[in-house]
């Protein structure tokens, strides 16, 4: 690990957590003329920080392959929605936002947040790298720049007059490369009492729960409240307050102001909860690959078991995590049938990897397999509920993190 240094500070201090292996870019779906070419592999394994405590892997696939045309539309997920509904509702009330005010989301997708800002007759701008899900947004009015955000973008748009009241930052820290430059390119087009709200996943929800699928290409770093003080605090950013979130399997939500304003009680506490549990040091990391092998056994003995009964086996969402759980552990047409998804922008499509196909969430209704894997765990509640139906048919959903389950 000698030649990769730290994202977050340059120290070169990293000792491995956990190999993946060579694996496939997770949101790289097929298409059916693709079933026939070699697909890209690249290798997946996370490391440690021993210098700021930044758990994170060592590939850096260039973000003009991943993130340029982008498969996932957030506003797909009813859980998604109403999460940013509720938080840009608290915003606007607590920071008297108005018509003179405005709004910036890094990574805004397609507009499934700032919406609501635009609705309530707040000022937005959208900034997002994926041209597709940016032209969703500005046909929902979400005023949208199609470019990756740093240093250079925010100070185009400091020259042009542009500083913000908040900015938003959700789901895409652990995608960055560069972390220095969007810190810096945060605290630029921050206005002076201006708030940053940043949401990442917690890396002690990755840990403790064991949801090594979510770590692919896409996802760069993974952080801990101390890695995240430490970031901030380099570049001229304080953490002012810290909240603990159930979405995402467990994601922390940071709130950012220019360096001298006071925090909150509950970043205080946090911190020192973590240092007491021990996430500032590698022992606490190195339990997680046999962790993980354990989990991977565990689940492929129960779908081989189930297919040796003639049951039928498909999967529910074709997301990223789902394209590592699926490699990882070698689940393919040998034991699934199919996975389905919500979002048309997939059916018709193919899994990374294991090229299973991905239909269209009716085809459970039609096919009425036995038993169905869910991928996209972490929206477990929602599926459910969804598919009701189904369930009520005699259909069965296996949950496979944090531990193997039948639902």
């Amino acid at each position: 690990m000698t030649a990769f240094s730290c994202r977050s500070c340059g120290a070169t201090s990293l000792p491995l957590i956990l190999s993946l292996g060579r694996m496939p870019l997770a949101n790289a779906l097929l298409s059916a003329p693709q079933l026939d070419e070699p697909e890209d592999r690249y290798p997946l394994d996370l490391v440690f920080c021993q210098d700021c405590t930044l758990v994170q892997i060592t590939e850096t696939v260039p973000p003009t392959r991943l993130f340029s045309e982008y498969a996932y539309f957030s506003s797909y997920s009813d859980t998604m929605l109403a999460h940013a509904r509720g938080l840009v509702e608290r915003v606007i009330a607590e920071r008297r936002l108005d018509e003179g005010s405005l709004a910036i989301e890094i990574a805004s997708n397609d507009g499934y947040l700032l919406q609501y800002y635009r609705q309530a007759g707040v000022p937005v701008l959208g900034i997002e790298p994926a041209a597709n899900t940016a032209r969703v947004a500005e046909e929902r009015g979400v005023r949208t720049l199609v470019t990756f955000f740093g240093d250079a973008v925010a100070a185009h748009l400091c020259a042009d007059g542009v500083h913000a009241d908040v900015v938003h930052a959700h789901n895409v820290l652990g995608h960055v490369p560069d972390l220095p430059g969007v810190a810096r390119g945060i605290r630029a087009i921050l206005k002076p009492d201006g708030r940053a709200i940043v949401e990442v996943p917690y890396v002690r929800e990755l840990i403790d729960k064991r949801e090594f699928d979510t770590i692919y290409h896409e996802h760069l770093s993974y952080f801990s409240l101390t890695a995240l003080v430490r970031l901030f605090a380099r570049h001229g950013l304080a953490v002012v307050d810290v909240e603990t979130l159930r979405i995402h399997g467990g994601s922390l939500r940071v709130t950012l102001a220019h360096d001298g304003a006071p925090a909150a009680a509950s970043v205080a506490r946090l911190l020192e909860e973590e240092e007491r549990d021990g996430l500032t040091g590698i022992a606490y990391y190195q339990r997680f690959a046999q962790a993980v092998q354990e989990l991977s056994g565990s689940l492929t003995r129960l779908l081989s078991d189930l297919r040796g009964q003639q049951r039928r086996l498909a999967a529910y969402g074709a997301a990223a995590k789902g394209t590592t759980l699926l490699n990882y552990c070698g689940i393919g047409r040998d034991l699934l049938d199919f996975v389905v998804d919500r979002s048309p922008h997939k059916q018709g499509r193919f899994m990374p990897g294991v090229r299973l196909p991905i239909v269209a969430p009716s085809r459970l209704l039609d096919e009425r397999p036995d038993y169905v894997l869910l991928l996209t765990w972490n929206f477990a509640d929602e599926i459910l509920a969804q598919q009701a139906e189904f369930r009520r048919g005699g259909g069965r959903f296996i949950v496979p993190v944090p531990d193997v389950s039948v639902v």
